[in-house]
């Protein structure tokens, strides 16, 4: 799995590519201790094409480290595979997912969501 991360005007984007599964998750976890305390995080997966059980849990646990540290977090452009997944378990009920990066600055300049 490669991650990159970027400060953006609007929040600290990582961009995730390739699976986020057992063999992976690990690598999500570490990078997510490694950012600074932010406001708003954005995960990118536009360029992941699988998740298992395990990338679920590494994905829950960096919203949940996030949010303690008092951020926000968005996830954004998840492939149709990916998406179903995020559905299936429910995790558009706990964490906001965008169709695409772009619409990330709408979301954190809307008063009424942000």
């Amino acid at each position: 799995m490669l991650i990159s991360i970027e400060q953006t005007g609007e929040a600290l984007v990582c961009r995730l590519a390739g699976n986020l599964e057992q063999h992976t998750a690990p690598e999500l976890r570490s990078a997510v201790a490694g950012l600074p305390a932010t406001g708003r995080v954005v995960f990118e997966l536009s360029s992941v094409p699988f998740v298992d059980s395990s990338g679920l849990g590494a994905l829950i646990g960096a919203v949940r480290r996030i949010r303690e540290m008092g951020g926000e977090v968005v996830l954004c452009a998840p492939r149709p595979s990916v998406d179903r997944v995020l559905k299936m378990v429910g995790l558009p009920r706990i964490v906001p997912v965008l169709p695409a990066l772009g619409d990330v600055t709408s979301f954190f300049s809307d008063p009424v969501v942000a």
